[in-house]
């Protein structure tokens, strides 16, 4: 029992030593570039919540700096993020008997433009889009508009850093 104890100790110290530049989040680490900044996303829906736009582009860099060690400027810098949310809509999902609405979806459409001044190849420009389902009898106000724009932000800047940084 003694030496199972020894060899699991050492099978995961090999393992977590055999990661070489890999971190946890996907990113390889054999990135050239020491900063990035994250434009300004202006809303260009058709339909226009206020403040979403701010909540995006902090939501943005704010998932880049907690998931690299990168440096955030507000210009010149080597990875350059802009764009702008290009829809944001609330359409109905399901009916009951009487045509109201059960369930409602929220999604939003965001534009982006990526530039890696380091590796011109790595550049894109593509829309990521994300939706949040909610009851029909609910408005989309308040504590679940609040949840629905952060369930969506959490996946759509996730797919983005996954586009741009972690190469999967």
């Amino acid at each position: 029992m003694k030496h199972l104890k020894y060899l699991l100790i050492l099978l995961i110290a090999a393992t977590f030593s055999g990661c070489g530049f890999y971190n946890f989040t996907g990113s390889t680490g054999q990135i050239d570039a020491k900063t990035f900044q994250v434009n300004f996303f202006h809303n260009n829906a058709d339909l226009i919540e206020p403040g979403i736009d701010r909540d995006f582009t902090l939501a943005l860099q704010d998932l880049i700096q907690n998931q690299t060690n990168l440096n955030l400027v507000s210009n010149g810098g080597d990875l350059i993020y802009e764009g702008e949310i290009v829809d944001y809509r609330i359409t109905p999902m399901t009916a009951t008997a009487d045509q109201q609405a059960a369930q409602n979806r929220l999604t939003i459409r965001i534009n982006v433009r990526f530039t890696n001044k380091k590796k011109e190849t790595d550049d894109f420009e593509k829309p990521f889009e994300f939706y949040y389902d909610f009851e029909g009898r609910d408005l989309p106000t308040g504590s679940v508009l609040n949840s629905a724009i952060k369930t969506i932000y959490e996946r759509i800047t996730q797919d983005i850093f996954n586009e741009s940084l972690a190469k999967w």
